[in-house]
């Protein structure tokens, strides 16, 4: 007699990734609002996110898998782009260069590194969770 053995699917495979992997959460106005699972954010590449109160937030982790969570919002373009910009370090400090006109901007306190008097608002994050 044999016995067949299912093969997990792509998408049970998936949950099974997420459920080990930690909620990113970004500290609003109302608490802590569950994002992304930390496996969904990669070095180097951002993540939007729709806030409750109609904001976006821009997510990126650096590769000592740190999370920063910035506004999406360029404040010299207004358009929500942060998210899709180059990430790199400047004297240490992590920051992500606007895709439009490539302003720098701090990950960990939203100055901009080309133009101290401007800035982005910065959101409280932490990983919470996971195997």
């Amino acid at each position: 007699m044999t016995t067949a053995t299912a093969t997990p699917t792509a998408t049970e495979a998936a949950t099974t990734a997420a459920a080990d992997s930690p909620t990113v959460e970004i500290l609003g106005p109302d608490g802590w609002l569950p994002v992304c699972t930390l496996d969904r954010l990669s070095p180097g590449r951002g993540v939007a996110a729709l806030l409750p109160d109609g904001t976006q937030a821009a997510l990126f982790t650096d590769r000592a898998g740190r999370a920063y969570a910035i506004g999406n919002r360029d404040p010299f373009t207004g358009a929500q782009v942060l998210s899709r910009g180059l990430t790199g370090t400047a004297t240490g400090r992590p920051y992500v260069a606007s895709p439009l006109l490539k302003q720098r901007f701090d990950l960990a306190n939203g100055e901009c590194l080309d133009d101290p008097s401007v800035s982005v608002p910065t959101y409280s994050v932490r990983t919470r969770g996971g195997a």
